[in-house]
Formats: structure tokens, sequence, C-alpha cells
């Protein structure tokens, strides 16, 4: 059953308020505990939930790292926000720079995020002279090669880019788009902003979208993180505005509410989140599943959640984990087994304070 959080408390919260940046360099926190949204009355489900092992350091002094894909034999790619560096990190802590990306223009919340890989390819996504973009590229495993632009024209701003990339189970690409503090383009079904999008990787609609074009579900003010559980249903992590972060239950044509809702609203034309959390405990980034738990970094919230997950796909009561030990989170990707997670900071994007070793990728192992 939802907590009840004082009037005076929900009035002083911000996440992203519009037309200003992401919450501000966070101080460390004493523990807090999200909300499950589930029907009030109702149990959110239950899930037996692992523990996260001590983090370790797998690479330090890097700088924004905003996404991380793996690559087959275990090493990663990982994308540096600010700088456009795409680079190659081993689990021995070998960092090698694989390109710097040229048409990105780092601005704001901007700037090279998203990264995906299939097969030989390598799949970004970022702000670019004119727009956010989704590229194709050939990789041999050392460089990119030839790019291909597969969206184009996704609006973009000094906030709400979205960004993040992420091939689903069905074998189709998703990206995710904010709605760059313009806040009506969310609900706008002929506009690419505050978005998911699904798409071939070829960059075509893919096959059953909802409306024909490329969007998936909309009505979303920023989302930023994807995954999906063992029954291959896709959750989302979202920023709210004063009040609620979310983390959503995605279904094809729906509509997650902003700007009209924030969290829940219990309007029937609108989706309600299956977590909610207050804006000083999350500004969810990005998000895996593992070991039956989602796993959401939180930027303003400087912890690691654990959202249990019933076999139906509710959500339990969400745990916090490394509360302010790292400061800011936003990269969070499964290990390919499954077992883990590799997670990157984000103390360098000016609104945190950096630690000696930042920015950090670290892996977590469950126990």
């Amino acid at each position: 059953m939802r907590k009840l959080w004082t009037i005076v408390l929900l009035a002083t919260l911000t996440a992203c308020s519009p037309g200003a940046p992401e919450p501000g360099a966070t101080a460390p926190a004493p523990p807090a505990t999200g909300t499950p949204a589930g029907t009030p009355g109702s149990p959110a489900g239950t899930a037996t939930a692992a523990r996260p092992g001590e983090p370790q350091d797998v690479a330090t002094g890097l700088a924004v790292p905003w996404a991380i894909a793996f690559l087959p034999g275990g090493d990663a790619l990982v994308t540096e926000r600010d700088s456009a560096r795409l680079l190659r990190v081993s689990p021995s802590g070998r960092v090698k720079e694989v390109a710097r990306i040229a048409e990105a223009r780092p601005d704001g919340e901007g700037g090279l995020m998203g990264v995906a890989v299939k097969d030989r390819q390598v799949f970004l996504y970022y702000t670019a002279e004119q727009d956010n973009r989704v590229v194709r590229y050939a990789f041999d495993g050392d460089r990119l090669g030839q790019a291909k632009v597969l969206v184009q024209g996704i609006p973009k701003g000094g906030i709400h880019n979205g960004g993040r990339l992420a091939l689903g189970p069905d074998g189709y690409l998703y990206a995710t788009t904010g709605e760059t503090g313009d806040r009506p383009l969310a609900q706008d079904r002929d506009s690419l902003a505050g978005k998911i999008l699904r798409l071939t990787t070829d960059g075509a609609p893919a096959p059953g979208n909802p409306f024909g074009t490329l969007v998936y579900s909309y009505g979303h003010r920023n989302v930023q993180g994807l995954a999906w559980d063992e029954q291959g249903r896709l959750y989302a992590s979202e920023f709210g505005q004063n009040t609620w972060d979310e983390v959503n239950l995605i279904k094809a044509g729906g509509n997650y509410g902003w700007p009209e809702v924030e969290g829940r609203g219990d309007d029937s034309r609108y989706v309600n989140p299956i977590v909610t959390w207050p804006t000083s405990d999350a500004s969810p980034s990005g998000m895996a599943y593992a070991e039956g738990s989602l796993w959401v970094g939180a930027l303003r919230g400087a912890r690691l959640w654990q959202i249990p997950l019933a076999g139906d796909g509710s959500a339990g009561e969400p745990v916090a984990r490394f509360t302010g030990r790292y400061g800011r989170l936003r990269a969070v990707t499964a290990t390919p087994d499954g077992s883990g997670l590799w997670i990157g900071t984000s103390n360098k994007d000016g609104r945190g304070s950096p630690r000696a070793g930042d920015d950090r990728v670290l892996s977590v192992r469950m126990s």
C-alpha cells in the first residue's frame, strides 16, 4: 500500500522541471523505500529476491559512461556522453578507444548516449547538430566501419533527449526519446519526442507496431531505462517532474500520461506505473533485469534500486542498495550470463561530486 508523503515534502522535491536541467549534485541521503503502484488495497505480488554482492571496480578514470552493451566474449562497449567516445572495456579493466563520434554534439543532457550490439553491427543513439539520431555501424571488433542513419529528426534539446537503445527478445531495436521540455510533444503521436520507438535493424517501423509508425508507446517525459523480464515483458524507467519518478510496464500503443499525469493518475486513458518514488530518491536512469528483479540506477538518489518482480510482472517493495556510496548511478546492464551487473557512475556530468577514480564502471555479482 502506498506510503503517505506530506504535501510539504512533495512540493520541494524536483527531479527535472521543465526548462531546467535534471537534478543537481547529490548529497548522500538515508535509505528510502519506493512504492509499488498497484491497485490500492491489493498486494503487489512477491518474489524471491537475490542480494547483490560487493561492487568491484572494472574501469576507473572515465567521464560520464552513459550506456554499456556486452560483446561476445565478455568485453563491453561503453559510451561516454560528453566526450563522444566509444570505448571497449574488458572485465580485467583494459580500456581501448574504439571511436570518437565526430557527428555527435554533446551539450546539456545530449551527446553520445545509447549503444546496442547485434552480430557485427553496433547501434548508437546520439545528439547531432540539428536532431537526435539512431545510427548503425559495421563493426569488426576493433573499429567502426560504414555508418547508416536509421532514424533522424528526433527532436533535441538541452534537456530530455531520451537516448536509451536496447535489442528486444523479438529481435527489434527499441529507442527511448524525451520531450525536450516541450511537453505537448509527448502526446503528439506524429512527433518522435516523448516516445518509445520500435524499429527493425534497417530503421523501418517494426511489424506489429500499434500505429504503423516507429512509435510503440507515448506520453513519456524522458525514458532512461529499458529491460525485459524472462517472460518478455518490457519495463521502462522514467524521470518525473516534481513529485513521482516511475517504472512502467510497457504495452504496445499505451499512453503513459505525460504531461497530464505524473505518477499514478487513476484515469482510464493512461497506463499507471507499477512503481513510483519521490523524486529525491531516484531520478531513475539505466535499468536491467537479473535474478528475478529489476535493477535501476538512481542519479539524484545516488543508489541502486532493486525491484523484485512476481510471476505476473507486478512489483514487490523496492529496496535501496549502496545508498550514497558511489554517487550518481546512470548505466546499468546485466552481464551476459544474467548473474550480475555492470554499473556506470555519472559524477562528472556537472551535477555530481567526483571522487577519486571517477567516473567508474563497477561489477556486481549476485549472492
